[in-house]
């Protein structure tokens, strides 16, 4: 049901901007600081990974701060809280990755503070933003709607790592910090400016004695029971499991095997988001077109994890060659890939949060973010440690990369096979066709 007013184009940009902003702190903390732990400062892959899981670890949290939300009734003070939450964690992990080249216990010291605020901020922005689009955005231009506020985040992964990889050749530390404060200091401003007097009055979908009444784990217990969502949470873990085995993997791949510097790999990376951009343009338009029907949404989701396990197999491949020429293409087909995929997904993710047990909107949406944070955290973690893993047991660095590769390339496929039961679970737990419903109840 909706609450509020239904928001129409320029409300959805407005929030689009804040996941622009989002996208432009987090990219700097996943991409460009694990590029120097693991090039420029020659520590191991998992420690990086390891960092980066304390952020993705964070993430579990994010059900109970859907959860607050849906008591407090209001969604913008935990984005704008959740946005100068991140921008102080993202400043503070800069500092400490530039003391990396020094000791590594003070550096670490500060280091995983720093990586727990970014993921507690994430947690708590992305969330409230995602159910405020879902409960305040009809069902046919959800679709379109996941996609705009999905590019526009892509977008600050593409100028952050663009103008970055620009601005932090040669590197220092106090360019980093610069650079770090400076889109932080952007990201929040921005972030102020898109949800000033954007959402309104408090809005509650559960009644003050019922808010009072039923505790989060009550909650979450009432979610976990419900088969559609209960198997979309399976289905996120997996898919975003085989999304981010690649990517604390792909700006390294380009420096150790094939020389790339900081600032070429940065662009490289520039490129694969472009490559997302582009698919979430395509979704986008097409998506307009299935008015968000969920049979539509499962064929984009099994198109994009085929294409992007084909994708990283040719990686392998051309490590094998080493035909530096064919890694832009490449890394454009896997961001066009991935973006399909991901839009796809997360408008299926729209549409299924508001479907279940009225007045759960927050903790079902978190329950899906935090699925996809322990994937994001497992992961990373797994992609560093069988790249370590893989360079000992075939005594090179390409053999590890290639380890990688492959065994992402097969949980993409093990991910579309999951998405093919995206919808089709009933109330009682049981697998069954379901005929295409109106736009109005979400396809």
């Amino acid at each position: 049901m909706m609450q509020g007013a239904e928001f129409g184009w320029f409300s959805i940009v407005r929030l689009g901007l804040v996941q622009t902003a989002l996208g432009a702190v987090v990219v700097l903390t996943t991409s460009v600081l694990n590029r120097l732990m693991v090039v420029e400062f020659a520590l191991p892959a998992t420690l990086s990974g390891l960092l980066v899981g304390l952020y993705y670890a964070m993430q579990m949290l994010r059900p109970r701060m859907g959860h607050g939300s849906d008591v407090c009734g209001r969604r913008t003070p935990w984005i704008v809280g959740g946005m100068a939450t991140l921008c102080l964690g993202a400043i503070l992990a800069a500092i400490a990755t530039g003391m990396m080249d020094g000791p590594l216990v003070p550096a670490l010291a500060l280091g995983i503070p720093a990586f727990l605020l970014v993921g507690a901020g994430v947690s708590a922005s992305g969330t409230a933003l995602l159910v405020l689009l879902a409960a305040r955005v009809v069902p046919a231009r959800k679709a379109a709607a996941a996609s705009i506020v999905w590019i526009m985040m892509i977008a600050g992964f593409v100028l952050t790592t663009a103008i970055s990889g620009r601005v932090l050749d040669p590197y220092s530390p106090g360019r980093l910090l610069a650079v770090t404060a400076c889109v932080a200091a952007l990201a929040f401003a921005l972030t102020l400016i898109a949800v000033f007097r954007l959402e309104g009055r408090a809005l509650s979908a559960i009644a003050p004695r019922q808010q009072q009444d039923r505790a989060f784990r009550d909650a979450v217990a009432q979610v976990w029971t419900e088969p559609e969502a209960r198997h979309f949470t399976l289905f996120v873990f997996v898919a975003m499991l085989a999304y981010s085995a690649q990517d604390l993997v792909l700006e390294p791949f380009a420096g150790s095997v094939f020389g790339m510097t900081l600032g070429q790999t940065t662009q490289l990376a520039s490129i694969q988001h472009g490559g997302v951009l582009v698919g979430m343009v395509l979704f986008a338009v097409i998506g307009r077109l299935t008015q968000g029907r969920l049979s539509a949404l499962r064929l984009w989701i099994q198109l994009g994890c085929v294409a992007a396990a084909g994708v990283l197999l040719l990686l392998g491949i051309v490590g094998m060659v080493a035909t530096v020429v064919l890694l832009p293409p490449l890394y454009a087909a896997l961001g066009l890939a991935n973006g399909i995929f991901a839009a796809a997904a997360i408008s299926a993710m729209m549409q299924l949060a508001a479907r279940g047990n009225a007045g759960r909107d927050g903790v079902r949406m978190g329950m899906f973010g935090a699925a996809q944070a322990v994937a994001f955290g497992l992961g990373g973690l797994a992609g560093t440690i069988l790249l370590d893993v893989g360079r000992l047991v075939a005594g090179g660095t390409l053999g590890g990369y290639a380890t990688v590769f492959v065994v992402d390339a097969v949980l993409f496929l093990a991910a579309g096979v999951m998405a093919q039961r995206i919808g089709l679970v009933g109330d009682d737990g049981m697998d069954r066709l379901r005929a295409v419903a109106p736009a109005t109840h979400g396809g």
